[in-house]
């Protein structure tokens, strides 16, 4: 089915779209984090994992009230914009686009690492590497927004399989043979808000799934469904991963390998080596599903006059927006080029608290302007908002601020490009 004023078509179900929903979610983190986590907390991470979900959870609640309202393309950017207006939705589009570009640059920096122990020649071909990885997945999504589904949805299953392998070898040894895990002392607060920001963050990107809503069969349906399904999953997953490698590795869970070493110890060699593959499928696995959803962001702003027409262009041919496609792995690239895993990481992590706020502040908003619009409702949604509202500003509290100019930079241009479109309607 096409949509008779955009061209796109309506292509993904609801079970692609819980698919599309964690592959933007789970990504290279789960096969390093655990072990940074258990370093700050040890046996405690567990239970910072389920309380890390719970609050991202108020976050994604929110989104999934807001989001049910509308059956369109652009996902942060057009609920801000049709709530607050032109200019809130412009800054969102920007620091959301900044945002879920430096994750996937990451992530391609994280897959050149791991093909490293396959290839020792891969970090002098990084820039063969990331141009192939990126533009096959460009290509694959110009071709069309059904085989970008179907390759979001192979490589969510490819990239879970190991895991769970992961899990069921490491819980017989957890349950029989727990390693000791010491831990000098009680753990100070501090130390608890940081690990809680690492698993937060750990826990985002659900909102690039959100994007493509253009291209949903049922999106007002299926949205909330989507985002609830997705986030049980990323939660009993990171929890389980969070369970085995401390119950597994004991002392030594905070090597930056955790999920090798519990394969290892669990599965010999061989495992290990299939958590590496596990690792180099999660991350092209993500990829793909940024590559599907987020080039949806510019082609909405040019649908609503935000940006130039150009970005809109739809293929009559393959019914995808082919040059907001190009632009988008462009950029992916040019920042995996520019910067490691950890400057992209932290360029990603200080962008998404503003658009995540914003989106709490929607549903308040949309509350009172239209009470009976949402297909999905959340009970006690507006305190759920509020609540939403004051994890991100206690977030934003332990943010790294070293990448802080180029997100004023961001919102400078974000700015600017305001000024041009209040300038042409002018003369119009």
């Amino acid at each position: 089915m096409t949509t008779s004023q955009t061209g796109l078509v309506r292509a993904i179900g609801r079970w692609s779209l819980v698919a599309l929903t964690v592959n933007s979610v789970i990504g290279s983190g789960v096969f390093g984090l655990p072990g940074t986590v258990a370093a700050l907390l040890g046996k405690q991470s567990v239970f910072a994992v389920l309380i890390a979900g719970a609050a991202i959870g108020v976050i994604m609640l929110c989104f999934a009230e807001v989001a049910s309202q509308f059956s369109e393309a652009g996902g942060p950017y057009l609920y801000s914009r049709s709530v607050f207006g032109r200019l809130v939705g412009i800054v969102v589009g920007w620091t959301f686009y900044l945002a879920q570009s430096a994750a996937p640059a990451a992530n391609a920096n994280l897959f050149v690492i791991y093909l490293a122990e396959f290839w020792p020649g891969a970090k002098a071909s990084r820039f063969l590497i990331l141009t192939i990885l990126v533009g096959l997945l460009a290509l694959i999504n110009i071709l069309g927004v059904r085989q970008g589904t179907r390759v979001s949805n192979v490589f969510t299953i490819a990239k879970l399989l190991p895991l769970l392998m992961v899990v069921l070898a490491g819980a017989a040894v957890t349950i029989f043979r727990p390693a000791p895990l010491n831990m000098a002392g009680p753990i100070a607060g501090s130390v608890w808000l940081k690990a809680m920001v690492l698993l937060v963050f750990a826990y985002g990107g659900f909102e690039t799934a959100l994007v493509p809503m253009g291209e949903a069969k049922n999106p007002r349906r299926d949205v909330g469904f989507a985002l609830l399904m997705s986030l049980t999953a990323c939660i009993a997953i990171y929890a389980l991963v969070q369970w085995v490698v401390v119950g597994v590795l004991g002392n030594g869970a905070t090597t930056d390998r955790p999920l090798a070493e519990v394969a290892r110890l669990a599965m010999g060699s061989r495992g290990a080596a299939l958590v590496a593959v596990g690792a180099l499928v999660s991350v092209y696995g993500y990829l793909s599903a940024k590559l599907l959803s987020m080039p949806r962001t510019t082609f909405a702003l040019a649908e609503g006059g935000d940006l130039p027409g150009p970005f809109a262009w739809v293929s009559h041919r393959f019914h995808t927006p082919w040059l907001s496609i190009l632009i988008y792995a462009v950029t992916v690239w040019g920042l995996a080029l520019v910067g490691n895993f950890a400057w992209n990481v932290t360029l990603s992590a200080i962008s998404r608290l503003f658009y995540y706020g914003v989106v709490c502040a929607a549903l308040i908003a949309l509350r009172r302007k239209q009470p009976g619009a949402a297909r999905f409702r959340v009970p006690g949604g507006s305190v759920l908002a509020v609540v939403g509202i004051l994890i991100c500003l206690v977030m934003a509290t332990q943010v790294d601020r070293s990448q802080s100019r180029i997100l004023a930079v961001t919102v400078a241009a974000a700015l600017l490009n305001w000024a041009w479109v209040r300038r042409r309607q002018a003369k119009a």
